[in-house]
Parts: C-alpha cells; sequence; structure tokens
C-alpha cells in the first residue's frame, strides 16, 4: 500500500473516515485538523479561502436552482438577529446589535466557510517548531486616520490602538536588509529567468520602507530580456505620461477617466510589443483586481501601472494645493501622516478575531489586538448553547423567508445546511452579510428592482499563497522585497510585512524562518475582453485546479526566480496555503465598464421587512472601513 501524506488529506482523500468524530459545526473539510488535534482551521494548509466544499451548496442552489434539500430538522433555537456571512461586516453587524439593544440580545451568525473572518483570514505556518503568521487576505487597515468617527470608535472599543504601529512595523527592515522591488522575468514569457533591480512601475511603493531602485530607468531597461523593438517601446513607455496626450488642460480628467490606457499604449504610444504590453497589463493588478489592459487612463494613473507616477500625475493634474486636500482628506501611501504601516501580523484577521472575542470572551486569552496576537482561540467555544452570541461554520444558509407579509412579519425563517443536513432557525431580524449576489437567490420574493439589482452584484476572483520558507538566504542574495512577475500565476512575490507586536516577533536574519506572500488577481487569456468576462473565465479555472496544480507553478516560478544551490524547492518550502478566493474585491465598475454598479449596489441594499443587506458588496468597496459602516446601516435600518 502506498504511503499516505498529508497532501491527500488535503486534497480529499480518505475525508469519509472518521467523519462521525467532528463536533456539530464541522465538515470533512476540517477532518485533517479533527484527526490530529482539536479543530483549528487557521493551522491547516493546502487549498484554503473558498476552500473545497465551501461553495458547493451555494453554487447548487443559484446555478442548478436545487430547493429541495431533503427533510428540514426545525432546531429549537430562536434568536433576536442572524447573521448571513461571518467576515468583518457580519461580525460588525453582530455587534452593533448588540450595542444598540443590549447584550443579552441573542445572535447567530452563519458562514459556509470552516473559518470566520471572510476574506479577513489567519495563516499559520509552523517551521521547524516556529509559529509564522501571515494574511490570507485582507492585509491591512487602510489610511485608518482617514476613516469616520464610527469605525475608528469600533476599533478603539475592540482594543486596536493605531499608534502602535508606529513601533511595531519596522519600516527599515528593507533598506537594513538591502531589499528592493525586482523584476522577475520567467523563460516561459520572455525567453530566459531574469531577475533585474527594478520595478518598471510605481506599484511597489504601496509597502511602507521599501527603497527606490538604485539603477537608472536605463539601465533596467537595457537589461531586461526583451528585444531590441521592445526596449525601445519600453523605454518610450516609461518616459511617457500625461505629456503625450495632446488634450487641452480643461478637457484633461473627462479624458483620462473616459479612455483606455491600452489604447494609449497601443495607439499614443505606438506599443505592440507582446512583453512590454504583458508588464503592462500585470502592473498594477492587485491594486485594480484584474488586468490593466481594461483601465482608463485616469485609473492607471491611480494605481501607479507602467508608465505612470501617482504621484507626479496628480499634480500634474490638480495642482500641488489641491493634492495635499486629497491627501487629508482620503489618505495616502505617500503621506507621512498615515502611511502604509497598518498590518497585524495575519493583517485584518485580528479585527475578525477581535470581534468574536468581544462577543464570545471565552474564546480566548487576551483583552485587546496586541494580547490576542499569539492567542490560540478554541474553537469549541463558538457554538456552545449558553453562548448569547453563537458563531455556526460550515453551515450554508440557502432559504431566507419571512413568516408573514415582509412589511408586517416579525419572524424570519432561516434554513442552511450543515454537513450536508438542513437545519431551520429564526429570528426577529436578519443581516445578510454574504456575497451579495446570492442574497436574490436565498431570499424569497425580493422586489423585482432589488432583485436584478442584487443579481448585477460582482466580485473579482483573487488569490493570496502564503509560502513558509526556512530560511530567506536565497531572496537576500537577489535582495528582493517585492517582485513584480509579468507572466506568471502570481503577479507580485514579496517578504511579508515586517511587523513585530504581541509577543510575535517578524523574521531576524536570512536564516531564519519566513513566510513569503504570493499575490495573484487573475485575468482572462486575451487582453481587452470585458471584465466581467474574464472574471467569469478565470474564476471558473481557480476553482477547477487542484493543489498539485498550484504547487507546480509555485514550484517553476520560486527555482525560476531564486539562485540555484542557495534554493532549492523541496528541502527549502516548509508549508503552502493557497488562499482561493472565487469571489474576492468588489467590482464597482468603472467609466468605460460596467459603469452603472455602483447605483445598482444603493438599489440591491435597500432593506426588505426584516431583513437589511450589508457586506463590501453594497458600499461597493473592498476596504475593511466599507464593511465596517455597511454593517452599521444594515443594523440601524433593522430599527
Amino acid at each position: 500500500m502506498s504511503r499516505i501524506t498529508r497532501r491527500d488529506f488535503i486534497n480529499g482523500s480518505l475525508l469519509a473516515a472518521g467523519a462521525s468524530m467532528l463536533p456539530f459545526g464541522c465538515t470533512s473539510d476540517a477532518l485533517l485538523a479533527s484527526l490530529d488535534s482539536p479543530y483549528y482551521p487557521p493551522a491547516l494548509i493546502g487549498l484554503r479561502g473558498s476552500h473545497p466544499g465551501s461553495n458547493e451548496h451555494a453554487h447548487s442552489r443559484a446555478w442548478d436552482k436545487k430547493t429541495d434539500w431533503g427533510r428540514t430538522t426545525k432546531l429549537n433555537e430562536a434568536y433576536d438577529l442572524i447573521v448571513v456571512g461571518g467576515g468583518i461586516s457580519g461580525l460588525s453587524a453582530a455587534y452593533f446589535y448588540q450595542q444598540e439593544h443590549g447584550r443579552d440580545k441573542k445572535v447567530l451568525i452563519l458562514d459556509n466557510h470552516d473559518d470566520f473572518g471572510g476574506h479577513a483570514r489567519r495563516n499559520e505556518h509552523m517551521i521547524n517548531g516556529d509559529l509564522r503568521l501571515t494574511n490570507g487576505g485582507s492585509q491591512t487597515i487602510q489610511s485608518p486616520h482617514a476613516r469616520s468617527a464610527l469605525v475608528l470608535n469600533l476599533l478603539k472599543e475592540i482594543g486596536i490602538d493605531l499608534d502602535r504601529f508606529k513601533t511595531a512595523y519596522d519600516v527599515n527592515f528593507y533598506k537594513r536588509n538591502k531589499l528592493g522591488t525586482v523584476t522577475y522575468f520567467n523563460k516561459q514569457t520572455f525567453g530566459e529567468d531574469k531577475v533585474v533591480k527594478h520595478p518598471y512601475n510605481n506599484f511597489p511603493w504601496w509597502v511602507e520602507g521599501l527603497p527606490r531602485p538604485e539603477i537608472s530607468i536605463e539601465d533596467a531597461v537595457h537589461q531586461a530580456p526583451l528585444s531590441s523593438t521592445g526596449k525601445e517601446q519600453l523605454l518610450r513607455v516609461l518616459h511617457g505620461g500625461l505629456h503625450e496626450l495632446k488634450v487641452p488642460r480643461e478637457e484633461l480628467v473627462e479624458y483620462i477617466y473616459s479612455h483606455s490606457y491600452f489604447d494609449y499604449l497601443k495607439t499614443t504610444l505606438g506599443v505592440d510589443d507582446p512583453g512590454v504590453l504583458e508588464m503592462a497589463r500585470t502592473s498594477c493588478s492587485d491594486w485594480a483586481g484584474g488586468g490593466a489592459d481594461v483601465l482608463s487612463i485616469g485609473e492607471a494613473i491611480d494605481c501607479g501601472a507602467l508608465g505612470f507616477d501617482t504621484v507626479a500625475a496628480w499634480k500634474e493634474l490638480n495642482g500641488e494645493e489641491a493634492f495635499q486636500k486629497e491627501v487629508e482628506k482620503y489618505g495616502n501611501t505617500f503621506a507621512q501622516a498615515d502611511p502604509y504601516i497598518h498590518h497585524f501580523p495575519d493583517g485584518n484577521a485580528t479585527i475578525a478575531r477581535m470581534l468574536v472575542k468581544r462577543m464570545i470572551p471565552k474564546v480566548g486569552a487576551g483583552e485587546n489586538a496586541e494580547e490576542i496576537v499569539l492567542s490560540k482561540f478554541n474553537y469549541a467555544e463558538l457554538d456552545k448553547p449558553s453562548n448569547v452570541v453563537r458563531l455556526r461554520l460550515n453551515s450554508t444558509v440557502v432559504n431566507v423567508r419571512h413568516g408573514g407579509d415582509p412589511s408586517s412579519s416579525s419572524d424570519v425563517f432561516v434554513n442552511y445546511i450543515n454537513d450536508n443536513e438542513l437545519y431551520q432557525v429564526n429570528g426577529k431580524g436578519v443581516v445578510m452579510a454574504c456575497y451579495n449576489a446570492m442574497v436574490p437567490h436565498i431570499v424569497s420574493d425580493l422586489p423585482k428592482e432589488q432583485d436584478a439589482a442584487l443579481r448585477r452584484s460582482v466580485k473579482i476572483p483573487l488569490q493570496y499563497t502564503t509560502v513558509g520558507l526556512k530560511n530567506w538566504r536565497a531572496i537576500k542574495e537577489i535582495e528582493m522585497g517585492m517582485a513584480m512577475s509579468p507572466g506568471n500565476m502570481h503577479q507580485v512575490v514579496m517578504m511579508d510585512f515586517p511587523v513585530s507586536i504581541g509577543g510575535y516577533e517578524y523574521t531576524k536574519t536570512p536564516d531564519d524562518p519566513c513566510i513569503i506572500q504570493m499575490i495573484a488577481c487573475p485575468f482572462g487569456a486575451i487582453a481587452g475582453t470585458p471584465p466581467i468576462e474574464q472574471f467569469r473565465e478565470v474564476r471558473h479555472k481557480m476553482l477547477t485546479l487542484q493543489f498539485a496544480d498550484y504547487e507546480n507553478e509555485i514550484r517553476a516560478h520560486l527555482s525560476g526566480m531564486l539562485p540555484k544551490g542557495l534554493f532549492e524547492f523541496d528541502r527549502d518550502v516548509e508549508s503552502i496555503i493557497v488562499n482561493r478566493w472565487a469571489h474576492g474585491y468588489v467590482y464597482s465598475g468603472s467609466r468605460l465598464y460596467d459603469s452603472d454598479l455602483r447605483e445598482l449596489a444603493k438599489i440591491g441594499r435597500q432593506p426588505f421587512g426584516r431583513i437589511t443587506i450589508a457586506n463590501i458588496d453594497s458600499a461597493p468597496s473592498s476596504y475593511a472601513h466599507a464593511a465596517i459602516k455597511q454593517a452599521w446601516r444594515a443594523v440601524k435600518e433593522l430599527g
């Protein structure tokens, strides 16, 4: 008999064996953790995020119109509030509801995943006995001091001290270790594996402390593995900018947001080299979500795409005074008052964990965000009958309906599936804090206009792969803090943010274990295809790949980029967590495509009887502060 490896469990083999051993609320997806130790999903490796099985019942409901789930077990459970979705928005809704109506109000939170937090996912890698933490999705509290009093008050109430990051974030880490931004050109796309110590674009400055390149643009272009024509075109792009547009100044703002960035490259600058266009398409993926081939010129400027310096362009467009007002209003990673340093070691998972801790105090040790960084939560506490707030994982909601006329009904019935069994609970109100496009498939009898608006809600596929390395000597050798990687599945590779807090110490020397982030905002095969079509294409591909497919991609990427001898994949890689988010960033459209999505979000988020709607989709915005604000609105609408 062949040896059964840890990967066999991850990929789904032998999951049925021992399933009866799992506690209520657990499914076979969590069997690996349950067999070896108490149920603890943050430590699971392999396919995570939208992990296998997490969307199965939702897809059956939405795609196959399934309504017959077998016999319904009506639980003797009644709640003041039921929240559908256990991400930051859903957890915030539960927290706000108790604030508004009393800590004695009974709340049930249901989530289809095996962990709470939504995209704010905690990844734990154990490397030679050394615990390494990172985020599996939502990574930071973006420009927090520029946010509303509501958001700032919530962060303070749950124990987050924003000033602490001034010392927790080691802004000198990259300079001290001589790590900068490089570009990795792979052999498959560019004919050779080559690392050039230049990013060719402005995107990497969203990592605080990452130094500017030491080599010139001209030297970087000379080193790029492109044809002579490609090099000439790349140099033309890098020396390009708004001055290339023969548009009157008073018409410039209107022009750049209504004209395509790729048309600018191809028509205005005459770029047709496939390598240069691939570099451009990849140049701001994690900022924009998807490829730059569907951005307007203005959006390309906003995210520092190939050939544009965001700050310089904004000053040119609006003047220094207007630029400073923009910074004061919204915050900006270039602004010293609110730098991009507000990262916990596990990203925004700490926000989710503190919300849970405030509502279910016995879940783990620690009274503030710093104290819970190393706290191992006891998941057995989440759904105890004695809790005033219960959090039930692995529970996919398939039907939500009022007990009578929505305008007067005082009850809402919620049906959900757990371990392939159908259950029903009822509440006095429901907040739908899930993916908004699922709401019309779940909530009965929505008004037609609202139903249609919600069905148009779209999210962008996103993938955060975290890799545990036994050392980073090879990374030090190529002086990589971040690597732009055109032509690869993962367009960005980076050392994790250098944060030490709550007893957790960031990696110190190249001989120590570390985590690297590999980020993918995948786009479709044909550049210029409308965004929603591209999202649909890559979402399907993302969910059909097996862990071995991802591992092979990561193996080729790291082995091609890092020096041979200093790096050997089988020797140096300890663990891999592939956080697949088939529905990741919110897509809010633009002047070029789907310009009505923001207005549709306003229609879709309207209250419906005792059912209200939250989540970032209803903003629409992908930031944590938006999730919190939408939760507050949804709770207030319940009255």
